[in-house]
């Protein structure tokens, strides 16, 4: 056994089920021993792709996702979607296959420092050596899965990759420490703070995701009659059709969401990482904030944290769950009149296609369980505010990265981890451009996800951000969209100019039975009335 033998054998007690990357001659030893193990290496078009499917499948299921370069520009394309598992908290390994130990020293063709290319983007960056592969390996899934999950990286050279191991056996692999149960003091916060409020607020987010007393925290919200908001990555975690959901923060209609949180004179912050908004984006100066978390929210002027501890996040919204009821100034009426008046104007009207249409009919085929990315730029704040869901890990995207590039690599690594759920992608149409290739992918596998290009000729996003500050627009047109071709690298095409054509050709896309692109040709100018409004 050599030492990419005893790596492999560490990811499958670990439960790795891929590696993700693109083959060089250092990587070339690590996919041997990959060939002969139910873990698999899956090729993708480009190492930042390879990144961002790790990223996705640590988030879908707790155990480091994997992906693999070779030195130098192999190791800079992988910090890309590396920098996805840092921002937005997912388990993953980063492997850079490197050149042989003798040379890691030397000033050589495509060699550079990568533990210091890696350092600010992970929790560690570590030096496998011929005695210590299996220790390091073990190490890094460790680290990688304590909180705040995130990537560690490891560099592998080659030499070493293919000397013989030293370790006879895998290391063993610790579970995750336990933080401490600080029940006592939250529930004696939040009571205090029920006790003279008149309009509390709950707020969930990233960390909230992690945690598994979703149905407790509803219970809490229940007893008290009070209104909840999200971030964009705490979607569906608490379930969006409940008359107390209020919408998402930060992204489409932001003005109206803020005339309703502003009502609010207590925030009750339950697994709320700042990593996705700042509250002094959001929350009035001075308000009170309960900060109750995995981690201590760092403070900045105007912020008035009275309670903000790390804890037993999960603990902490059990015993939460049992304070008794308060009463407040909040009503079921209010909170109705603020959901019909957002969805309304969430869908200013249009003579022509609007993306928001093309949204309404993809929820409306999609199911309940079925998985939707998306990727960054103006239909991510669309989505996020329009989109309902009442299942958690429903949607994907990133938000304390904010990578454009993560849609399509995303949807696949969903499908590959629930081959049984129905899946599809949103882009925009420079985001397709970006990541166009990585079809080959969903070809050679068959992947059953439909990508929804949201064709408007404009790097959407931009062109607002340009007419909001008053700028001329320069630099965000992509011209005007060429007619759909019958397919991308051998992957079929339909495009979709009415909501009619739309609605016909996402059956065509979901019946399909394999990979498909439909181009639904919007108009970009209602992004100008949700956008940053």
């Amino acid at each position: 056994m050599n030492n990419s033998d005893l790596i492999v054998r560490t990811l499958e007690q670990a439960g790795v089920r891929w590696v993700f990357g693109i083959p060089s001659g250092p990587v070339l030893p690590l996919i041997e021993a990959l060939r002969s193990s139910p873990v698999e290496f899956v090729l993708t078009a480009s190492e930042t792709s390879a990144a961002f499917m790790a990223s996705v499948v640590g988030y879908l299921t707790g155990i480091p996702g994997v992906c693999a370069s070779t030195v130098g520009p192999g190791a800079t394309n992988l910090t890309t979607g590396v920098g996805c598992a840092w921002l937005d908290r997912a388990p993953a390994l980063a492997i850079t296959c490197n050149v042989a130990t003798p040379w890691l020293d030397r000033r050589i063709q495509m060699r550079i420092d990568h533990h210091k290319l890696f350092e600010p983007l992970t929790k560690a960056t570590l030096a496998c050596r011929h005695a210590n592969v299996g220790e390091m390996f073990a190490r890094a899934i460790d680290i990688a899965t304590q909180e705040p999950p995130g990537p560690v990286h490891l560099d592998l050279p080659e030499d070493v990759a293919q000397a013989a191991a030293l370790e006879t056996r895998g290391t063993q692999i610790t579970p995750p420490a336990s933080l401490p149960d600080l029940s006592n003091q939250v529930v004696e916060a939040i009571s205090n703070a029920l006790k003279s409020a008149r309009r509390p607020l709950l707020i969930t987010g990233l960390s909230f995701t992690r945690s598994a007393a979703g149905q407790n925290l509803l219970q809490f919200i229940e007893r008290q009659n009070i209104p909840f908001v999200t971030t964009l990555h705490g979607k569906g975690f608490l379930p969006e059709s409940h008359p107390n959901s209020a919408g998402v923060i930060g992204r489409a209609r932001r003005s109206d969401l803020k005339k309703f949180t502003d009502q609010a004179d207590v925030i009750i912050a339950v697994g709320y990482d700042p990593i996705e908004i700042n509250y002094e984006e959001w929350v009035k100066q001075g308000m009170p904030i309960i900060h109750v978390s995995t981690e201590a929210a760092e403070s900045g002027t105007g912020l008035n944290l009275v309670w903000n501890k790390g804890c037993d996040l999960a603990a902490a919204i059990r015993a939460t769950s049992r304070i008794q009821a308060a009463t407040n100034d909040w009503s079921a009426r209010e909170f109705g009149v603020h959901r019909d008046a957002f969805d309304k104007a969430l869908r200013p009207a249009s003579a022509s296609f609007a993306p928001y249409q093309a949204l309404d009919i993809l929820r409306e085929k999609l199911p309940a369980d079925g998985i939707l990315a998306y990727d960054v730029g103006a239909h991510t704040h669309q989505i996020a505010s329009q989109w309902r869901t009442d299942q958690p890990r429903t949607l994907l995207a990133t938000n304390g990265w904010s990578s454009m590039g993560y849609g399509m690599p995303a949807a696949y690594a969903a499908k590959l981890v629930h081959p049984e759920r129905a899946a599809a992608c949103v882009v925009g149409d420079g985001c397709f451009q970006m990541t166009a290739g990585e079809l080959t992918l969903a070809r050679r596998r068959n992947l059953a996800v439909p990508v929804i290009v949201l064709n408007d000729g404009w790097l959407g996003l931009m062109k607002v951000k340009q007419e909001k500050r008053n700028y001329p627009l320069s630099g965000v047109h992509l011209g005007a969209p060429p007619e759909s071709p019958a397919h991308y690298f051998g992957v079929p095409c339909r495009a979709a100019k009415t909501p009619g054509q739309f609605r016909q050709v996402l059956d065509w896309a979901f019946a399909l039975g394999g990979p498909s692109v439909v181009e639904a040709f919007v108009d970009a100018e209602s992004y100008s009335a949700t956008v940053f409004d």
